[in-house]
């Protein structure tokens, strides 16, 4: 069992107590997608990144379309609760491609 399965639990004084392992979700169909892109400045001490949020799926699928958008905007970024977080103002792009991959009901979110 890894450690990012056994999540806040840090310790138990039941000798019975079984960890319940968090599992990762289907991954829905592309077209079934409901993501939104969006600029964030807020805690970044005034860096702007792009987020894409509202992916449902395991965490494999979620770093492979991460790695492919970061490559395709040749930046870096991150995985962070879920959220797929991309150095540098980049909505028009990685909106763009998402839909051309097929996600869509891809939405731009702000200004």
């Amino acid at each position: 069992m890894s450690k990012n399965k056994k999540r806040n639990i840090v310790y138990s004084t039941n000798p019975n107590y079984n960890y319940e392992e968090e599992e990762d979700s289907d991954t829905l169909e592309n077209d079934e997608q409901q993501l939104k892109v969006m600029i964030d400045r807020k805690q970044r001490k005034g860096k702007s990144v792009t987020l894409v949020t509202g992916f449902i799926g395991s965490s494999d699928d979620l770093k492979s379309l991460s790695k492919l958008l970061k490559s395709k905007c040749g930046v870096g970024g991150s995985i962070k609760d879920s959220e797929i977080l991309i150095q540098g103002e980049f909505k028009d792009k990685v909106a763009d491609l998402l839909i051309n991959m097929g996600y869509s009901k891809t939405k731009k979110v702000g200004g």
